[in-house]
């Protein structure tokens, strides 16, 4: 056991090596898609990170133990890639005793598992603002109609792109105010509550709404629809006035109150917890590189004719009609994100009724050529718009589940576009 703590150091850090080592292709695979925003997080967790008397072993280890049970029985790679990096924070925490809670919302927010999130309400936030500007400028500009995200006026139409609803801004904001906080921190010599720094994030996202909904209308306004230096200097100044200032002025309504603790009780570390951790992510990294099986097919509604379809990859069936083209997927293939990676502009995203089960509708645009599109999931041969719900049949019954996409095409009469 002495020797154990002597070399408790050393012993950790090898233990996270192999871990990483193990899951190499994820770590490479996440650190490619969000490199700024971990390597951030993790020198925030460094400098940031205070001494606290709470013990966070077992509350960062219920957390680790969550996470990797949805991705042991889902194969998330995602969700094990944000265990893997609480899982360094874990190690981090039990060699110093310091914990950094901003940080530690930095992680979350840089995780794919964030990102997953932020695109399957892209297309809500983004009608939802485009609304909200059409009541406030339809009595001042000729605004005849609004559908979905595109205006209507002068005989012309004005698409609101997906970069005005400040994906990359919403993010930029949150790391300033973790920036700001951790300078509150070090500058008082205390430490922020969690309810302080919930309310302080809460504060963060209203004033990027507010600023989206300000760039919005300036586009609007001096009719910038082309992405140039003035486009992106309306976005940069909005961001500054509507989140950055008013930032450097409510952080001095927000002063830590707890004190950093002085403890340095090496018995606090305690090797249980770690080995219980390492275990859990090792089983997790076994499973996940495993091959799973799908069975996208398997009892499929005979009017689907398989026998014209093509795998795509392992994920993704393909049939082809003349009348519409269907894709039947995991459920992890949002349509919404895919159709806007291959270059579809998203007009309307609702939910109808179809033979009396809820399914989605979407419409979309490319080479002005309007297209309907709709989708759901399939669990038991029953319709369900809810992720969340079927991934927890999948993930507690183990049942198959499947997202099926139809698409429909209808030509579009000749406008003038405009884009912002």
């Amino acid at each position: 056991m002495k020797l154990i703590f002597q070399y408790k150091n050393a012993i950790t850090i090898l233990i996270l090596v192999c871990l990483l080592a193990v899951n190499s292709n994820i770590v490479l695979s996440g650190l490619d898609s969000n490199l700024f925003g971990i390597v951030f997080s993790i020198v925030l967790f460094l400098i940031g990170g205070r001494k606290t008397s709470f013990n966070m072993n077992y509350p960062l280890l219920a957390l680790l133990f969550v996470l990797e049970f949805i991705s042991f029985r889902l194969h998330t790679k995602s969700l094990h890639f944000l265990a893997l990096s609480l899982f360094a924070c874990f190690l981090y925490y039990s060699l110093t005793r310091k914990f950094s809670y901003i940080a530690f919302i930095c992680i979350l927010l840089f995780s794919s598992l964030f990102n997953t999130f932020f695109d399957y309400l892209t297309v809500e936030i983004k009608q939802t603002l485009c609304y909200g500007v059409y009541l406030t400028l339809k009595s001042f500009l000729p605004i005849t109609k609004i559908e979905g995200v595109n205006f209507y006026m002068n005989n012309a139409k004005v698409t609101i792109d997906t970069a005005c609803m400040g994906l990359s801004m919403f993010k930029t904001g949150l790391l300033a105010g973790a920036f700001l906080l951790t300078l509150e921190e070090r500058k008082q010599e205390k430490i922020f509550s969690v309810k302080q720094i919930f309310l302080f994030c809460c504060l963060i996202i209203g004033l990027n709404v507010i600023s989206n909904y300000f760039r919005i209308i300036t586009l609007i306004l001096f009719n910038c629809t082309e992405e140039n230096t003035l486009h992106h200097t309306i976005g940069l100044l909005c961001f500054i006035f509507y989140q950055i200032i008013p930032m450097l002025f409510f952080i001095r309504f927000f002063k830590p109150r707890n004190k950093e603790t002085t403890s340095t009780n090496s018995s606090h570390y305690s090797y249980l917890p770690i080995i219980t951790g390492s275990l859990i992510v090792l089983a997790a990294s076994l499973e996940i590189k495993k091959e799973s099986q799908h069975n996208l097919l398997e009892n499929l509604n005979p009017a689907y004719n398989i026998n014209k379809g093509i795998w795509v990859n392992p994920e993704v069936f393909k049939i082809v009609t003349p009348e519409k083209l269907v894709y039947i997927k995991t459920p992890s293939h949002n349509p919404l994100v895919c159709w806007t990676g291959t270059g579809y502009k998203i007009i309307e995203s609702k939910i109808i009724y179809s033979d009396n089960e809820k399914i989605w509708q979407v419409k979309m645009e490319k080479n002005n050529i309007q297209y309907y599109s709709y989708w759901w999931y399939e669990c038991d041969t029953k319709k369900y718009t809810s992720l969340v719900e079927v991934l927890l049949f999948k993930l507690f019954y183990n049942k198959s589940v499947r997202l099926i996409n139809e698409t429909s095409i209808k030509l579009l009469k000749k406008r003038s576009h405009l884009k912002i």
